[in-house]
């Protein structure tokens, strides 16, 4: 990425250079850094606010109100994963925390997710169809509220940036289904790679 943006860079650099507008280009980079600089400072306020809003659904209830309505849906997902384990549990936390903006909760679920369904990993050198699947879930990333974007179309004064809200779900919807269709079509091309259920690692996982 560091290249691609020093290529750019010099690339904008030299074609201004040829065709006599070097000057609007240095402007350009003047300003534009002068407006980052604002930009990330406006970005602390609404952030902090931001994401107050979202400890407060955290902590009223509403990511594990959320998690239940999908518990169901994500034990047909993860049908390889043995029905009362709470991985079933952290996943569904995870996703939760994800689509109301709250990244920070959402991170330490998904690694236990992650180390819960390696204890069930019959291969430990390679990752299992659930962990891909998981992945690609949560690589997708679907949007309920897109906290980040909001606080950035606030900071730069947009008029209304509430309106990104439903494009937001909508194209995350369809990136989110896409890739469980995807991952499933993989299992299906691909030998599947079935957990091993041992009842010392269902019992560990119980406690």
């Amino acid at each position: 990425m560091n290249y691609i943006f020093y290529f750019l860079i010099v690339f904008s650099i030299v074609i201004g250079a040829v065709n006599g507008k070097l000057q609007d280009v240095v402007n350009a980079v003047m300003s534009g850094a002068e407006l980052s600089v604002k930009i990330a400072i406006s970005l602390i306020g609404i952030m902090a606010f931001w994401l107050g809003i979202m400890r407060i659904a955290e902590k009223s209830g509403l990511v594990k109100w959320l998690s239940r309505i999908l518990r169901p849906v994500t034990k047909v997902l993860f049908n390889d994963v043995p029905k009362h384990s709470p991985v079933i549990g952290d996943i569904t936390m995870n996703i939760s925390a994800s689509a109301l903006g709250l990244s920070n909760a959402a991170t330490p679920f998904g690694i236990k997710a992650m180390e819960r369904l390696q204890k069930y990993n019959k291969d430990k050198t390679s990752a299992s169809d659930s962990m891909c699947l998981f992945l690609a879930m949560n690589t997708a990333g679907l949007q309920l509220v897109p906290t980040t974007v909001l606080a950035v179309l606030i900071g730069i004064g947009y008029k209304n940036p509430t309106e990104i809200i439903a494009p937001t779900i909508i194209v995350t919807l369809i990136a989110f289904s896409s890739a469980i269709i995807m991952s499933k079509i993989a299992q299906r091309i691909f030998p599947p790679q079935r957990m091993s259920v041992e009842k010392e690692a269902c019992y560990d996982e119980a406690s």
